[in-house]
């Protein structure tokens, strides 16, 4: 298959667009922000030819290149994707989108395929750097994949699959651990065409049901079982649980980990044995630019999780461009992002981000704390990792240990550290700066989500020598221009102001629907405010021009960094035969950042034993979402605060919750005002025997 950088038609206008570009730039350092509007608009779009984008980057100020990406994204996102991806068929429109409409589209008419940029075009420069570590859970135990490997790997993965009858367009449910094999498999997906929808190894045979009937998927890779913190969980056999309600899946690809052999059904394909018997070459179907890449799940504020679509080359040039200058990746780094594959940040800097720059990545198979508290460090220190990419939690779960575990290990090979997840902490956010990066290494604390692809604010990049402002996000990457919005819709201008956090305008890494119902994409993104990207998120804008992520507006909650929709607790709590209704808000949690808290009414004839009851209503959730997604307090009340119409005054049980219940505000719409009493008591009573019975631990 032949690959070309450009069309004949960008080659031909290439030295023009170079010399457009720099005429460009002296209006834009020259002009005010108005006339520089009016100007850069008035231009015809025209990529630079190739390799040049990188080397006029490193020329530019970061003002520049940010006013550039802002005044003429078509000049800009153009000109990035012509140089750093591989095109079989170029693009002939950089976009065409409708934040009204919820019509996103960007590179219309190009041809790619992700693989390829993730691999083969490294392979002929570098086929034996290592693209993958694989720090598996045993200390010392890491497995290198060379460029040459695993794309190897991923070809006989991919045959494996066509040889299954899996084609361009068919969903695949990846229930893996983190490991080179679910990398090959996301990688094998993309090559072939068919879309893969990762669910995190944790979730519940349930919940891995309910995704794979989402998106019909026609094959699940999984593995016998998998290893974490010591433990082994059985994932083949939740999967055997899920697929028996999943009438689309026709085969169950299964991957061994352990020695334990896993007993293989009807539908079942041991992966290793039929991989061996493929060729490792396979030829990279060209795909559209608009062509759906992979499916990931993510609480809303309904009880039913939505399949995010991200599609191939916005996606691939986001996750590139947001890696390298979020992170200031450099050829011969090690990228230590030690997130699951199963959320969007594997996905993005893990996977794509990191192999689309050729770069050296980790992944991180165990946990914080095994075997001791000083594992990451140790890891840092053997890896001799250049960037480490975490999570909040983790970082307040550790900082409760003594220093020492840190300092023991060398970790000089860093260079930059990040925070992703949910908002950090000052305390975790002066712990991780001072004594993880000894104070030298600038921290990124980066605010994105599923939907937006890629880090939309963050620190870096900045002018050289900018201060990094703690527990901050502070500035927009390239192309994103965040808006606060007043209760009305309407734009608050100026600094020192706090509102609805929106973007206002398309960015290439944006999702681009939800699967099988673009309308609650539209409802949930775009109608809350016309002509905006509505986040969910609410922000502060300082004195100085930055953003500070305040934490959700709606009624989802952020539970060590993983998006729980209430509704989807409440809708799994009501199942319960002993419970008529039930309320759930989050609640802030010293390590986990936000836990959820449960008010639950019981039936009377189930209301003389309520610890029996609540301790199946643990048992179901963890059953029918996750483990992490059990409420951590439950209070039984005889009845929940609602207004006249019936809604839930969620307002007023997060009042009482989080012991704040003195300052109520208006209760005049409710039903009933002296419920609020029945729950004031209740809760003052729990809060009493639960502080008993930490003290009885105590002794």
């Amino acid at each position: 298959m032949q690959f070309c950088m450009q069309s004949s038609n960008m080659a031909a206008h290439s030295s023009r667009g170079a010399s457009l570009l720099r005429t460009l730039l002296i209006r834009c350092r020259t002009s005010g922000p108005g006339q520089t509007q009016l100007r850069c608009a008035s231009y015809v779009s025209a990529p630079l030819p190739p390799g040049t984008w990188s080397s006029q980057l490193s020329r530019m100020s970061h003002r520049d290149l940010y006013r550039l990406s802002i005044t003429d994204p078509d000049r800009f996102w153009g000109s990035a994707a012509t140089d750093r991806l591989r095109w079989v068929e170029p693009f002939h429109r950089v976009r065409d989108c409708d934040l009204r409409t919820g019509k996103i589209g960007w590179f219309l008419g190009g041809k790619l395929n992700v693989s390829v940029n993730c691999l083969d075009i490294h392979v002929e420069k570098h086929p034996e750097r290592v693209a993958l570590i694989w720090e598996r859970d045993e200390p010392g135990t890491e497995v290198n994949v060379t460029y040459r490997e695993l794309l190897e790997t991923t070809c006989r993965l991919a045959n494996t699959l066509k040889s299954r009858g899996v084609q361009k367009g068919d969903r695949v449910a990846i229930y893996m651990p983190v490991s080179p094999l679910a990398v090959a498999a996301m990688l094998a997906c993309a090559r072939i065409g068919a879309v893969h929808t990762v669910v995190f190894a944790g979730f519940s045979s349930e919940a891995l049901a309910g995704r794979i009937q989402d998106a019909q998927c026609k094959a699940v890779v999984t593995c016998n079982q998998g290893v974490r913190g010591g433990r082994l969980t059985e994932l083949k056999a939740t999967v055997d649980a899920a697929v028996k309600v999943c009438p689309t899946v026709q085969h169950v690809f299964v991957s061994q980990r352990t020695e334990t052999p896993a007993v293989m059904g009807r539908l079942d394909v041991p992966l290793e044995q039929v991989m061996s018997q493929q060729s490792p070459i396979c030829p990279a179907e060209p795909l559209d630019s608009e062509d759906l890449l992979f499916l990931l799940y993510t609480s809303g504020s309904t009880g039913k999780p939505k399949g995010i679509v991200h599609t191939q080359a916005g996606y691939l040039l986001y996750c590139s461009l947001t890696h390298q200058y979020v992170f200031d990746h450099r050829d011969g780094d090690v990228f230590g992002c030690v997130a699951d594959v199963g959320w969007i940040t594997g996905h993005s800097y893990v996977v794509y981000g990191p192999l689309c720059n050729g770069a050296t990545t980790v992944l991180f198979e165990s946990t914080p704390v095994y075997p001791d508290p000083g594992r990451y460090w140790e890891t840092v220190q053997r890896l001799r990792i250049t960037q480490f990419y975490g999570a909040p939690t983790a970082l307040r779960l550790l900082l409760k240990y003594d220093d020492s575990w840190v300092k023991k290990y060398d970790r000089s090979s860093l260079r930059t550290l990040g925070s992703v997840g949910e908002p950090i902490n000052h305390e975790a956010w002066h712990w991780f700066h001072s004594v993880v990066g000894d104070g030298r290494c600038p921290l990124v604390d980066t605010w994105w989500q599923t939907e937006t692809g890629g880090v939309c604010i963050a620190p870096r990049p900045a002018e050289e020598g900018a201060a990094i402002v703690p527990a901050m996000a502070m500035r927009p990457f390239f192309g994103i221009q965040p808006q606060l919005l007043g209760d009305q819709g309407e734009p608050l201008s100026g600094n020192g102001v706090s509102g609805a956090l929106c973007l206002s305008g398309p960015w290439p890494g944006m999702a681009r629907s939800i699967y099988g119902d673009h309308q609650r994409f539209i409802d949930a993104y775009f109608k809350p405010f016309p002509g905006y990207y509505f986040t969910g998120d609410g922000a502060f804008r300082s004195d100085d021009g930055f953003y500070q992520i305040t934490g959700r507006m709606d009624d989802v909650i952020n539970v060590s960094g993983h998006r729980l929709g209430t509704a989807e607790i409440e809708d799994t709590l009501d199942e319960h035969p002993a419970v008529p209704e039930s309320a759930v808000i989050g609640i802030p949690h010293d390590i986990k950042g936000e836990v959820p808290f449960a008010f639950v009414v019981l039936k009377e004839e189930f209301s003389d034993d309520p610890p029996v009851v609540l301790q199946q209503l643990r048992e179901l959730i963890a059953t029918k979402i996750a483990k992490y997604a059990v409420p951590e307090h439950f209070l039984v009340v005889k009845r929940l605060p609602k207004t006249r119409s019936g809604k839930i005054m969620r307002r007023i049980l997060r009042k009482v919750a989080t012991e704040t219940a003195g300052d109520l505000g208006d209760v005049s719409t409710l039903d009933d005002p002296s419920v609020v009493t029945e729950i004031i008591d209740a809760h003052e009573l729990y809060r009493k025997q639960r502080g008993a019975e930490e003290e009885k631990k105590k002794k």
